[in-house]
């Protein structure tokens, strides 16, 4: 059984919400070319969206290219084949090759890239950088009769709910008496019509993400056996998870800038990094964002960041760094490749696992644009 593109779309934006993405209007994420709505027997995973990647997509017979950079970026005037971005559309579309981009909100999830770039330069005990999202946490609190705790809180815990920290099945049980008296036209699961009821019940409350709340709430419902459930949701002024891009870490032990340039080489396999800041100078306190980077230089000095690791680093940018003290190593924009593996590993790890058949296959025809001559 191959799964449906709709299918795949969702095991996606359930890793990189789309409400992750940067708040800016010149972000494009989402499905750009084609349709969802048909099975996919091969998903081809490129960083960008080429004419070889088209054309590699066609031949291995792709039905979904999901790629980490827009195909469509700027507004289109006119789709003319005759173009460079025309004649690949005209490709996707004979093809019917669908193209869904995962961007800055790829940037800014957990497990992103980010976090694999700074897993690859073997970072430890990161934070985000540059915060973009936080969660809103609610309380949820529910009345149940003693008999069926454990089910409505499995369902509970199953839909999302009781994550605290690094802890999950959080909740607290409060032993009480409830009363109730059903009332003509219901169908009551405990008592009969007319007569009072005590029946011994727990109140279990849960802490549950905002993004969570209504399938919790909704599992909830269908794990209860009440006929009308009690249930009570109070927001809380505590944050859940923090999204956002880049990401501050330590490496085990400091090294020289010279040393560290070469780890990154080694780690995101870069033929050549662009390095500011004096080769003996030594490092342990890394910055790391994935992409153009140098817009995160203040952010990346306030978090006291011996260096900065990021691509496309202008030459204004690199002389206000150096006069700041920030080292920086540029492995230019393509080291952002590290997307194809992880992702394409990613996505058939979970495929497997519901039981797909769908393929996953990391592009192999993409290049970076620039050499050293």
């Amino acid at each position: 059984m191959f799964a449906r593109g709709d299918v795949i779309i969702r095991m996606l934006e359930q890793f990189a919400p789309r409400h992750y993405a940067v708040p800016e209007d010149r972000d494009r994420i989402g499905l750009q070319v084609g349709s969802a709505n048909r099975e996919v027997r091969r998903v081809l995973v490129a960083l960008d969206v080429t004419s070889a990647v088209a054309d590699e997509a066609a031949e291995l017979g792709a039905g979904l290219v999901v790629a980490h950079h827009a195909f469509i970026f700027r507004p289109l005037g006119h789709l003319k084949t005759d173009t460079p971005q025309g004649s690949v559309a005209a490709k996707l579309l004979k093809g019917d090759i669908a193209v869904y981009v995962m961007h800055t909100n790829l940037d800014a999830a957990e497990g992103g890239i980010n976090d694999w770039m700074a897993e690859a330069l073997g970072l430890a005990d990161c934070r985000v950088l540059d915060p973009v999202y936080h969660e809103r946490l609610f309380k949820l609190a529910v009345f149940v009769p003693r008999t069926h705790q454990d089910q409505v809180r499995d369902a509970l815990f199953a839909a999302g709910a009781g994550h605290i920290g690094n802890y999950s099945h959080c909740s607290f049980n409060i032993d009480g008496i409830g009363t109730f008296m059903p009332q003509e036209g219901t169908d009551p699961f405990i008592g009969r019509q007319g007569e009072l009821e005590k029946v011994e019940e727990v109140r279990i409350e849960t802490v549950v993400p905002g993004s969570a709340l209504q399938p919790v709430i909704a599992s909830m419902l269908r794990a209860h056996p009440y006929e009308e459930v009690a249930y009570d949701v109070y927001p809380l002024e505590l944050q859940g998870r923090t999204a956002g891009i880049g990401r501050i870490g330590v490496l085990p032990e400091a090294e020289t800038l010279e040393a560290f340039a070469e780890r990154v080489k080694r780690a995101l396999d870069v033929p050549f990094v662009r390095v500011v800041g004096r080769e003996s100078r030594g490092v342990r306190k890394v910055a790391v964002v994935g992409g153009s980077g140098g817009r995160y230089l203040q952010k990346a000095l306030h978090a006291g960041a011996d260096v900065l690791v990021a691509g496309d680093i202008d030459y204004h940018t690199a002389m206000d760094a150096e006069a700041a003290g920030l080292a920086i190593v540029d492995p230019g924009h393509h080291a952002e490749k590290i997307f194809k593996t992880r992702l394409a590993a990613w996505l058939r790890e979970r495929l497997a696992a519901a039981g797909y058949a769908t393929e996953v296959i990391p592009s192999s025809a993409e290049k970076d644009p620039f050499r050293v001559a």
